[in-house]
């Protein structure tokens, strides 16, 4: 998500926060936007999630008008630098280390990942070229220990990366124009507004506490928390009576939760990682960014607490997309120059 994260009922306005480094002040407000999550201050009775939808499929509107700002956009080689908070186990960690070698796999089994970057890839900078097709893993940077705690709040999260870069011992490099530091919290972790209404966030780094300026997201370990927020649809929250869970395709709920969060992020760090690139409305205090207008959006049809239509493996593994050795489920993301969300595994293509 821009700096918030995830999905809402399309016809209320979806609350997006966004932080501002002004003196150290944060700035919450809410903006109509099509994405959807089922957050816990919202509880709609069940006839509204079954028909509050929205009834422009897949999140088409005239409303929207995503603009160009002029900022820069990654459009060389990118890097994804993972740094692995807490406690993390082996499986987990492969489960997202092949998502990310998954964004330029051509080769994988359509519908891919690869391909859903390939709408991402259509935005350019001011020179015309694109956001660039090639996303590497980078090196990563374990912290098991919870050198800050616990607790994070927004500004200890750039210590963290801080403490990533400046380690003594095989410190991640720096790379503030094609990097993305990708700040991984286990699930016994909490950051500031978690499961309230963030999943995850990015933003840059503030030089006053890191040094550098470089683009980074968070997304956070959602299992023990809130799976049934941030982890929708493998966890179903209790105050959606009538909905059931799906499978998760990696048979872990809470890491199958985070690939569509890493994804969103990584999708709007690409195209607006100085806050000053590619978002909706006038005031980059206020962006909606491309992943955040289709949040909740994972197949044909999508709209409200509807995902859309998507694939049942064998195993009854529910997911949208292949990548490197295993199946993802990740959300759509705004296609400008359709004006609506848009994904590989669509019907109509």
């Amino acid at each position: 998500m821009s700096h918030r994260s995830l999905f809402r009922r399309p016809e209320a306005p979806v609350p997006v926060i966004f932080y501002f480094f002004g003196g150290f002040l944060f700035f919450f407000f809410t903006l109509p936007v099509n994405g959807w999550r089922p957050w816990p201050n919202q509880k709609p009775n069940a006839t509204e999630l079954l028909y509050g939808g929205s009834k422009k499929y897949e999140g088409s509107s005239e409303f929207v008008h995503l603009k160009y700002h002029m900022g820069p956009v990654l459009t060389a080689n990118i890097t994804v630098y993972p740094i692995w908070y807490g406690r993390w186990g082996n499986s987990q960690k492969r489960i997202i280390r092949d998502f990310i070698s998954s964004f330029s796999a051509v080769d994988s089994k359509r519908p891919s990942v690869a391909g859903w970057w390939k709408t991402v890839q259509l935005y350019t900078d001011q020179t015309g070229a694109n956001i660039s097709r090639t996303v590497h893993l980078g090196e990563e940077k374990n912290d098991r220990f919870y050198s800050h705690g616990k607790s994070l709040t927004r500004l200890s999260v750039q210590s963290v990366i801080k403490s990533a870069v400046t380690a003594r011992t095989r410190p991640l490099p720096l790379n503030p124009k094609t990097g993305v530091y990708l700040l991984l919290t286990s699930d016994d972790v909490y950051v500031q507004d978690f499961c309230q209404n963030v999943c995850g966030f990015h933003y840059f780094t503030f030089p006053s506490i890191v040094g550098y300026t470089l683009p980074y997201a968070w997304v956070g370990n959602s299992a023990k928390l809130c799976p049934g927020t941030c982890a929708y649809p493998f966890s179903v929250p209790s105050y959606m009576p009538g909905f059931k869970a799906v499978k998760s395709p990696n048979n872990d709920v809470g890491v199958d939760g985070m690939i569509s969060v890493i994804a969103h992020e990584i999708a709007e760090v690409s195209t607006n990682p100085l806050v000053n690139a590619w978002y909706a409305g006038q005031d980059p205090s206020f962006p909606v960014e491309i992943a955040d207008l289709c949040e909740g959006i994972y197949g044909t049809g999508g709209g409200g607490s509807y995902t859309g239509q998507m694939l049942n493996g064998k195993d009854g593994a529910t997911y949208n997309m292949n990548g490197v050795r295993r199946r993802f489920l990740v959300q759509w993301v705004w296609n400008h120059i359709l004006n609506y969300c848009s994904g590989p595994n669509a019907l109509d293509q």
